[in-house]
This record gives structure tokens, C-alpha cells and sequence, in this order.
């Protein structure tokens, strides 16, 4: 900080809380003081890799029933099943199509003709004029004939087709297939149709759809990343907890099985979540992400425990680590570098962090909004001397989360206060249910390598009131801001009058200060594809009139103001007062 922080000053709160009745939460007007001690001397600094993000969620009402696909057409038309007849070593079951119908005489196929669909996830989100990747591996006895559609979730509108149409010797043996379909129309519920009225017997086998337009072209979607690269983490922990151990160890993530072409991949049964995965989100995909966003990557690798067995420590086969290493970090020359290399990476990633045993020897929870707010105090007394903590998992969960309520975010705003308040006892943090409302953490994006202040907090009852104050560096105007943000559990107004004293003259310009607030009417709002914004945050400038500065946090509320610390009218400690706001 500048030599204009070399004074002491503080910053002081009255909270004013207004009572609708005598017999309310806190039994009438209550008056309190928040003290924010910004001196140079006395700020810690908050570790540069203090937030970041987890990929893993999980839970009883995780939906496990995701459909494979579907018949088109009436048993007597065409039969649907699968052998072993793959082209890949390692993945070696196909989808056999066995059309009795032909395309003319008694037994007609329909007009529409017959075959197979896949909704995948719940439906696939095909927007007009985007253009989408259809590849398969396909072979036959005979001749083909085969229409690609995309098709709306009526079945009557086709968004997108085309025909793929091939001689019996240039499919008698696996022949992969890739087509670009732009779409017509839009819809967020479609399905691949794969359809023919030619009889005969067609093997599919690794079909996929895939936007041409992925973040940084990698094949991530663009709108959920940027998402993420919004949240600034600072890691990104990975592929998960219980995710990586499995129920059973038969179930659990092996690495080596998701590397290499997609194809390959054989898959494994998620028992803890209770369903399947292809592994196309393999380490090297983890791995390309974190370097994506910008990120640290922490690899979570399984270390002989499950959640109902283990093996000796024997038979870990520490290798198994020491390969992952090597193919994130080791030379293009190397056995499990060159791997690396040759799909499509030859620079080594920068894996500086491993995490085992996962669910062990961190710090996690996932409670309700209350208690996850009250656990804002769980590292107050914690030894400052010994191993710092990480924070690996923390959610809201159960009926206060919803889909990613606003009862959810206001606990987890909280929590994160206290942490970020005893960030000199901790050394990560990471949330993990990933793809959330993510609006209780735009509060939290620059706390990562900011200084902290001390904060004392004074009143007769605060056991709703959460609060810490930061200095931070804009990386949008390179300016530098005071940061006090304050959570308001209760359900109760509060008033505050902000005095600031101690200050340089020169060091803080209200008029460039802003004032942000996230709260909602109902608690169990969330935001969602059809409302996106229906909570977000709001901010106004603060205007300044003379005086101290008059603030009122609603009820249910996280409310941030961000100083400016540039020249101003404040005067010095004994001087006039600062000019006044009213919000």
C-alpha cells in the first residue's frame, strides 16, 4: 500500500437496527460499532490461492436415470441391440440396427423411416444458426442410406438434417463419419435421430454431437465457462472427492483409462452418484480447463480407499501417481509426456498441487443455510502456528438449496466472511457443487491475494451480521478500493451510519465508490435457463452531500461497498467529517 496508509485509521459502523415491535428478534433499536483497522501495518495478506472452485456434486437427488436411446419404429420394422463387435480395443460394445422394412413393396418402411434417437442429457440445446459436429463410426452388410436429424422436442420440426449415404464396400468394415449441420430453429429439448427405409442390418457405435462454437475451442460450452472465468478462482480442484474413491474400488476413477483418443475410453460406473460416465471429461480435459481459465490446477488421485474398501498400503501403486505427474508436467520426450504430446499438447501443464487422501484429511461440510452461516466462527480459535486448512467442499444443501437458492447463497456468503477473515489459518477454499447460482461469490473474486483488515465488531446481538473489509486491486481500472462487505442473515432492516476516520486526505473519492446489494423477496428464488437474472446484484454509485455516510442494509441481504482510494474531500482524523450519502 501507499505511504498515504501509513496512518492508522478506522472505519466506524452504527448499526441502527429498526424493530417493527417490542417483541421482535432483537427486542427493540439496537446500536452497534464495526471498527475497520486499515493501517499498513496491521493488514494481512490473504493467500493468492485462497478461491477457488471444485468439479464434483453430488447427492440422494442427483438424477440418475439418464436415457440411452430409443427405438423409432414398431418391432416389426426394426429391432435394436448391442454385441461386441466395436472396433475399439477397450469400448468394444455397438449399437446393432437390424431393419426388417424396406423402402418399397408390402413390408414399406414408413415414410419417415425407422431407427434410433438419443435425447441426450435431458434434451440438447440446439439454438438457430449455431453449427453442431455430428460424428459416428458406422459399418454394414450392405448399402446405406441414412438421414441425420436434429429434431425439436415435438418431433414434427426438423432443425437440422442430412443424408449419409454410402456403398456396401465402403462401410463392410468401421468407417467414421463427421458432418456439420447449422440449425434452423431453435429448441432446448431436441434429439439425434438416426433413421433409414432401407432394410438391412447397420452397426453405430461412439456417436456424438458437439458445437462448432466451444470456449477457446477445446469442446467446453462457451456460456458455462465464461461463467466460471467469471468467478476469478484461483485452483481448480479435480474430478471430485467420492467421485475419485467410488463406492467401490472396482468404481473408482482411473486416469490412465480417461487419457487418449475419446474413443478408447472404456468408462466407468459412478457408484457413489449411481451413474455412468464415458470419460470424455478425462484428466487431460481437467487439465486443459484449469489452463483455460487461468487457473492452478489440484489433482485429486486415488490413493486405495473407497467408501467400503481398501487395499494395502502395498499395493497403492504409488506409479499410478507418479505417471499422472509426469503426463501433466513431464517433457514431450518422456513415457507419459510424449502421450501428452500427442494429443495435441506438446508443452507441459503447470500441476503445482495434489491432493490425497480426498475426503480425509481436509475440511468440508454441507449443512444447512443457518448452520452454514454460523460455521463463518468455526476457525476463529484455530492454531495459527500448525498446517494451514483447506477448505475442499462446502454447500448449502438439503431444502434450503433448491436448485441454488438465494437462502443458499446468503448462508454461503456468510461462511465465506468468516473464512476470508481467518484466511492466516487457511489456504483454500473451494465450493463444490460447480454450476450454481454463482452470484454469492462475485463478492468474494478479488479476495484472493488482497490485504485483509482487522474488523471488530461491537453490539448487544450480531449473531445475524457477518462482516470483513479488504483492500483490493482492480484489474478492470488498476485502481485500488476499500472493500467492507457486510451479510444480513436476519430478517430485520438495519441501519448503518459509516464514519470514516484516519484518513489521508488524498486517499479515498466517494464519488468513485460504488455500492452493490444482492437480496431477493423470497429466500427460495433461484435463478435458472428461463430466468437467468432473476436475482442479481445491484450497484449504485455513492453519492456524497456532506457528513457521514447513512447506508441501510435490506433484510436478507449481502451488501458490499467499495471505496476508492484516490484523492478526495475526506479530511485527516480531527477534521471536518467526510462528506454525507444517503442510501
Amino acid at each position: 500500500m501507499g505511504s498515504s496508509w501509513k496512518a492508522t485509521f478506522s472505519i466506524v459502523l452504527l448499526y441502527l437496527f429498526v424493530s417493527k415491535c417490542c417483541g421482535s428478534e432483537y427486542g427493540g433499536s439496537q446500536m452497534g460499532t464495526l471498527r475497520v483497522d486499515a493501517s499498513e501495518s496491521s493488514g494481512q495478506l490473504i493467500p493468492q490461492t485462497f478461491f477457488g472452485i471444485f468439479f464434483e456434486a453430488g447427492g440422494p437427488n442427483i438424477p440418475s436415470n439418464i436415457a440411452p436411446w430409443g427405438i423409432i419404429g414398431k418391432e416389426s420394422s426394426v429391432i435394436v441391440s448391442t454385441d461386441r463387435s466395436s472396433c475399439f480395443e477397450r469400448n468394444k460394445i455397438a449399437l446393432k440396427m437390424e431393419v426388417l422394412c424396406d423402402s418399397k413393396g408390402a413390408n414399406s418402411c414408413p415414410s419417415e423411416g425407422v431407427g434410433i434417437y438419443n435425447p441426450g442429457f435431458w434434451g440438447m440445446n440446439i439454438e438457430q444458426g449455431k453449427q453442431y459436429k455430428v460424428a459416428l463410426y458406422v459399418r454394414s452388410s450392405g448399402s446405406i442410406n441414412v438421414s441425420i436429424e436434429l429434431k425439436a422436442s415435438n418431433w414434427l420440426q426438423k432443425l437440422a438434417a442430412t443424408n449419409i449415404i454410402a456403398s456396401a464396400s465402403e462401410v463392410s468394415d468401421w468407417k467414421k463419419i463427421e458432418v456439420v449441420l447449422e440449425a434452423k430453429g431453435s429448441d432446448s429439448n431436441s434429439s439425434l435421430h438416426l433413421t433409414t427405409t432401407s432394410k438391412g442390418v447397420i452397426w453405430f457405435d461412439q456417436v456424438s454431437v458437439m458445437p462448432l462454437d466451444t470456449y477457446k475451442g477445446h469442446g467446453f460450452r462457451t456460456d458455462l465457462i465464461e461463467m466460471m472465468a467469471d468467478l476469478k478462482p484461483r485452483f481448480f480442484r479435480f474430478p471430485g472427492g467420492c467421485f475419485v474413491e467410488g463406492e467401490w474400488l472396482r468404481n473408482a476413477f482411473r486416469w490412465k483409462e480417461t487419457i487418449g483418443p475419446w474413443e478408447e475410453r472404456p468408462g466407468h460406473f459412478g457408484d457413489v452418484w449411481m451413474y455412468w460416465t464415458d470419460d470424455g471429461m478425462g484428466y487431460f480435459e481437467f487439465l486443459q480447463l484449469a489452463e483455460d481459465l487461468g487457473t492452478l490446477p489440484i489433482w485429486v488421485f486415488n490413493n486405495g480407499i473407497s467408501h467400503q474398501d481398501e487395499v494395502d498400503t502395498s499395493s497403492v501403486l504409488p506409479f499410478e501417481a507418479l505417471d499422472g505427474i509426469e503426463f501433466a508436467r513431464g517433457e514431450a520426450n518422456s513415457t507419459w509426456g510424449a502421450v501428452r504430446f500427442a494429443m495435441g499438447h506438446p508443452e507441459p501443464f503447470d500441476l503445482r498441487y495434489l491432493d490425497h487422501p480426498a475426503d480425509l484429511y481436509d475440511y468440508h461440510v454441507y449443512t444447512s443455510s443457518s448452520d452454514m452461516f454460523s460455521r463463518g466462527r468455526h476457525f476463529d480459535s484455530a492454531s495459527r502456528s500448525g498446517p494451514k486448512a483447506f477448505v475442499s467442499e462446502y454447500a448449502v444443501t438439503g431444502k434450503d438449496a433448491g436448485q441454488g437458492s438465494f437462502l443458499a447463497a446468503l448462508g454461503e456468503a456468510g461462511f465465506l466472511i468468516g473464512l476470508e477473515k481467518n484466511s492466516d489459518a487457511i489456504d483454500m477454499v473451494s465450493y463444490a457443487p460447480l454450476f450454481v447460482n454463482t452470484n454469492d461469490r462475485r463478492f468474494f473474486t478479488e479476495s484472493s491475494g488482497a490485504t485483509l483488515h482487522k474488523t471488530t465488531l461491537q453490539m448487544n446481538s450480531y449473531n445475524s451480521i457477518a462482516e470483513s473489509a479488504i483492500s483490493w486491486k482492480s484489474s478492470e481500472d488498476d485502481k485500488t478500493y476499500l472493500r467492507i462487505k457486510i451479510v444480513n442473515y436476519g430478517a430485520e432492516t438495519v441501519n448503518i451510519i459509516i464514519s470514516v476516520d484516519g484518513l489521508d486526505p488524498n486517499s479515498v473519492k466517494l464519488s468513485g465508490s460504488t455500492k452493490t446489494v444482492l437480496t431477493s423477496k423470497n429466500l427460495m428464488d433461484e435463478n435458472s435457463f428461463k430466468e437467468p437474472n432473476k436475482i442479481v446484484p445491484t450497484q449504485s454509485l455513492l453519492e456524497t452531500d456532506g457528513g457521514d455516510m447513512e447506508v441501510v442494509l435490506p433484510p436478507h441481504s449481502i451488501t458490499s461497498f467499495d471505496l476508492l482510494k484516490e484523492t478526495s474531500s475526506i479530511k485527516i482524523a480531527g477534521a471536518d467529517s467526510i462528506a454525507r450519502s444517503s442510501m
